[in-house]
């Protein structure tokens, strides 16, 4: 089913409730329940058809901050078989010129408010709002592409299809039993998958509610919960550690938070059990922008006993561990993750070899993620596949380095990277925040902890570690913190 007739659906089956609220700030925020957000799309399609002549296959490009505007456009061009093109507003002048030249839109919104009709109210007259007939997309058909980060080169384009959104959306609702009355707050960039597709899209397809707020700021999520009522909350292990030192995190009232859900790292034991003590579960998951990005589920009473797992793949998700060769390895072994499913993105954007590359079978795509299963079938992230290095004969996983890092009471956040070395081929340099710790005292807890080869020979302390505009730590900005061969 075409996603641009999921408002559609909910205006009749549930046009009351609320779908968006936006928290522009001070005191501002606007509340557009299902009936109103359908007209605001119709409204919206309509425009991009009669003023920029916009249709199947069309790309229009956001440039701007999270505004519900992305929303209406998303479902817009779900009505009009056109393609949304969240940019990463974070880049340089000629990154942004790059992947512009490279997807070709029709339409560039920069300044929605400036750049988009205002919607007067129509007094809810049917008449006043406009007829925009669904384009009947299949589950191939392009809705989005989201670039990726480029740590290693040029972005690519992952092509995201009405199908494998909609997949993406039903693997949630049975993983996270979503329900109508769910609702969850939205901080990080629009441009990631991890703000659109995690929980706001599964949401919006399951009648809940998203509150959007303009960026991240631990003292007004944790606001936002309290007023809106949210149950559902969503972020990586930094967003949690700057909720938890919030000042307001030990009074705000979260009684209403069901679970959390963290995604992009694994998270600490020690974090797990601060929230734990306020009432609040954690649900470890897995995913990536081509692939869901929900692709694994850690059933909540296993937060604890299987921490550093993210679970078991989800209902329409099928996983392979696999060697070189792409044969299933034994359970404890490391190998590539492969997945399939309807799920799977479409390919990249105007680049037929990376998607040949990334698709190693008919139907699997191959991740760049190292993972291993235990014997009990929980799977558990080793790390990326280009971030092994090998010392001594010995491959090194840092992902593995720094779980056993973070364990260290002092350490807040920590990276490992493979550096060259005379003797060994390789060896580990970890960077460790914040700059208080002592690297000594650091290695002397690794040496009982992990074996002496996966020990970093040098650790680096700094403030904190530099990321990217989707979170992530940037390793190649901490590869130039220190000069070669110091």
């Amino acid at each position: 089913m075409s996603i641009g007739l999921w408002l559609e659906r909910w205006n009749v089956f549930g046009p009351a409730r609320e779908a968006l609220v936006f928290d522009e700030g001070d005191d501002a925020v606007l509340r557009f329940t299902y009936r109103e957000l359908h007209r605001r799309v119709l409204h919206r399609a309509a425009w991009l058809r009669d003023v920029h002549g916009v249709g199947p296959g069309d790309r229009i490009a956001w440039l701007d901050r999270n505004r519900p505007e992305l929303f209406e456009l998303l479902f817009a061009a779900a009505r009009l078989g056109a393609i949304i093109v969240p940019v990463n507003w974070r880049l340089a002048a000629p990154e942004v010129a790059w992947i512009l030249d490279h997807c070709g839109p029709r339409v560039r919104i920069a300044d929605a408010v400036a750049e988009l009709p205002s919607l007067d109210d129509d007094g809810g007259d049917d008449d006043a709002c406009p007829e925009v007939p669904c384009f009947e997309a299949d589950d191939a058909t392009p809705l989005m592409i989201l670039y990726t980060s480029g740590t290693t080169g040029r972005p690519k384009g992952a092509v995201l299809t009405h199908g494998s959104i909609t997949a993406n959306s039903m693997n949630t609702t049975v993983a996270c039993d979503l329900r109508a009355d769910d609702s969850t707050v939205t901080y990080t960039p629009l441009f990631h998958t991890g703000a659109v597709n995690v929980l706001s899209m599964p949401l919006l397809y399951r009648g809940g509610k998203v509150v959007l707020l303009p960026e991240f700021d631990a003292g007004r999520v944790l606001a936002t919960v309290e007023r809106e009522r949210v149950s559902i909350l969503f972020g990586v292990p930094t967003t949690f550690e700057m909720l938890r030192d919030a000042p307001s995190f030990d009074r705000v009232d979260v009684s209403s938070i069901r679970f959390a859900l963290c995604g992009g790292a694994p998270c600490p034991i020690g974090l797990i059990h601060t929230y734990a003590a306020r009432g609040i579960v954690f649900r470890q998951g897995y995913g990536l922008t081509e692939v869901g990005p929900n692709c694994f589920s850690l059933p909540p009473e296993d937060a604890v006993r299987k921490a550093g797992t993210v679970g078991f793949p989800v209902m329409h998700c099928r996983a392979r561990v696999v060697d070189a060769r792409g044969r299933d390895v034994a359970a404890g072994e490391v190998g590539e993750l492969w997945l399939a499913g309807p799920h799977v993105c479409g390919g990249y954007w105007n680049d037929p070899e990376a998607t040949a590359a990334a698709r190693p079978a008919p139907g699997w795509w191959a991740t760049g993620d190292l993972f291993s299963v235990d014997e009990d079938g929980y799977h558990r992230v080793v790390g990326r596949k280009k971030e092994m290095f090998i010392s001594g004969g010995e491959n090194v996983y840092p992902a593995e380095v720094e779980q056993t890092l973070v364990t260290h009471p002092a350490v807040r956040e920590c990276s490992v990277l493979g550096v060259a070395d005379e003797r060994w081929g390789e060896v580990g340099r970890a960077f460790v925040a914040p700059a208080e710790i002592d690297p000594e005292a650091v290695r002397s807890f690794l040496e009982s902890r992990i074996a002496r080869y996966k020990i970093p020979k040098s650790i680096v302390t700094v403030d904190a570690l530099p990321r990217n505009a989707s979170g992530k730590v940037d390793r190649r900005a901490l590869a130039e913190l220190v000069p070669a061969g110091a």
